[in-house]
């Protein structure tokens, strides 16, 4: 996030990674897991709000939270146009200190945007806002780039850098956007008790 001034990304219309829709992977989650217990959950880096939006659709109670105003004031107006309720504020998930713990986080990609030397805050960032037991849900971009954003990462990273604080619960390859098919893995992990 350091090198990159997202708000002008979405003032001049550079968005690359906006698709117009949630994340196919998000979707047939839903579609797999109906009963899941609702609650609140947090979607960093939630852009234009389709996944925000998506959450919100299922019955959950959805903040979501990113660092351009621009994003974050279009997300307001297409939750609003589509008559969905969500909350959506302007800050640094990694820097800042939780309003509240969240049953779920959500992220779609975040990981890769963000410089890979804040990657450690971004784990700390994870655990400072989710319950204990709560669950970490994550699509992460599996793509060798180091020049980015997008940066890429691996299966093995993940694991490395999750697994101390959080407990795998499932991963798999999801039903992607068509020009990421099977450069993508969703992981579902669980909070580890303190």
């Amino acid at each position: 996030m350091q090198n990159t001034d997202w708000e002008l990304r979405y003032q001049t219309k550079d968005m690359p990674w906006e698709k117009g829709e949630p994340s196919p992977g998000l979707v047939d989650f839903f579609n797999l897991h109906a009963e899941i217990k609702r609650g609140n959950v947090l979607v960093p880096g939630c852009g234009t709000g389709h996944d925000a939006r998506a959450w919100a659709k299922a019955g959950f109670n959805v903040t979501g939270y990113d660092i351009a105003p621009s994003a974050i004031a279009l997300a307001h107006e297409k939750t609003h146009a589509a008559g969905l309720d969500a909350a959506f504020v302007v800050g640094n998930f990694l820097q800042d200190q939780p309003p509240q713990l969240f049953d779920w986080i959500f992220e779609h990609t975040l990981f890769c945007a963000i410089a890979p030397a804040l990657r450690d805050d971004y784990v700390r960032a994870v655990f400072r806002w989710l319950k204990p037991g709560g669950h970490y849900l994550a699509v992460n971009y599996l793509i060798p780039d180091t020049e980015g954003p997008p940066f890429g990462t691996t299966r093995d990273e993940q694991l490395e850098r999750f697994s101390p604080h959080f407990e795998l619960i499932k991963e798999w390859v999801p039903r992607s956007y068509e020009n990421r098919t099977g450069q993508e893995r969703m992981f579902w992990w669980s909070r580890k008790q303190p």
